[in-house]
């Protein structure tokens, strides 16, 4: 009988899978992000090719404030409700009904007063408020859970 493996190895264990600078870029984020939002549930979601770290007042993605996405092709921030977010510097990118997306050269960039300016005005439209005080856990899902069928469109 196998010991199941804690929350924080797991993680671990899919960071491990990209480059050692992007693994360091990866780690930067998150820990930027935990301060941001420390009450805020980590959801971690295993596409395969990418980790997706979502941070939720809940723990249901869609309650999601904003998420990051590290990727073959680099590292995204997405922000939810992004298509009514202000973002009167258009700095975010994409095309869906919930969320866009900046990217994310380094953890630095969560810092710059306009992304900062676009995180807080997540975080005040969110669906579920944030906890005032506390902190999140950190809870691993993986992409092939079962998962709900979508409901057909209305006729």
């Amino acid at each position: 009988m196998t010991t199941p493996r804690t929350a924080a190895a797991q993680l671990r264990a899919l960071i491990e899978r990209f480059a050692p600078a992007e693994q360091k870029r990866i780690r930067a984020v998150r820990t930027a992000m935990r301060k941001r939002l420390p009450s805020a549930n980590e959801l971690v979601y295993d596409y395969g090719t990418s980790v997706v770290i979502s941070y939720s007042p809940t723990q249901h993605a869609i309650h999601a404030i904003a998420a990051t996405a590290a990727r073959p092709d680099g590292m995204r921030l997405y922000l939810t409700p992004g298509p009514r977010l202000p973002d009167p510097k258009k700095l975010l990118t994409g095309s869906g009904k919930q969320a866009r997306y900046l990217v994310l050269e380094n953890a630095r960039r969560l810092t710059d007063p306009d992304v900062e300016a676009l995180i807080a005005a997540a975080i005040g439209m969110a669906s579920v408020s944030l906890p005032a005080e506390g902190r999140g856990d950190l809870v691993i899902r993986t992409s092939g859970e079962e998962k709900k069928p979508r409901r057909k469109p209305a006729k």
